[in-house]
């Protein structure tokens, strides 16, 4: 009896930070999008009205974009919305489907964790490098952390997501 409420604690612990995780992340990416697009109006009404415009803007554009699409991707992971074809999908049998989606699964989370450590690997030879934006000296380090620890997220996703279908079974 002990036992059974200390894991259900567990997972209701698990599933409370993975909700926190995830809201985290849904205002990052929003603030991400906000910022975006409040940077390219002023930019932009600042080149064409004043003939000034924001200075490095276009880099400050692209490190917030690629913030952005990392910052979704484990939101997209956990709420299984990324694009997927399924031309064959319907026209098996159960058995079958349960198969493709763990074999899915698997594949997905290898892949994501070895994105996650190249992407890691990146990040401290850009820290030892010394790695800077052209115009604006931003360093990328962060960003690249930034995109590791997301891709480890989504993997931690599609390892659960691979897990339940494993358990479902064949």
């Amino acid at each position: 009896m002990i036992g059974s409420n200390n894991s259900s604690g567990g997972a209701s612990r698990v599933r409370s930070l993975a909700k926190l995780i995830e809201l985290g992340l849904g205002i990052c990416c929003a603030l991400l999008l906000a910022g975006m697009t409040g940077l390219t109006v002023v930019d932009v009404v600042g080149r064409y009205w004043f003939n000034t415009p924001v200075r490095g803007a276009f880099e400050v554009t692209q490190l917030m974009l690629g913030a952005l699409v990392f910052a979704a991707l484990p939101l997209t992971t956990s709420r299984r919305e990324h694009v997927e074809v399924d031309m064959i999908y319907g026209m098996v049998p159960p058995v079958m489907q349960s198969l493709m989606t763990a074999i899915a699964g698997f594949v997905s989370t290898v892949v994501l964790f070895v994105l996650s450590w190249r992407l890691a690997a990146h990040a401290v030879r850009l820290m030892e490098d010394g790695s800077v934006t052209n115009a604006l000296d931003i360093p990328l380090a962060p960003l690249s952390w930034i995109a590791a620890v997301s891709a480890l997220l989504s993997g931690a996703y599609t390892l659960v997501l691979f897990k339940k279908a494993f358990r479902r079974g064949f």
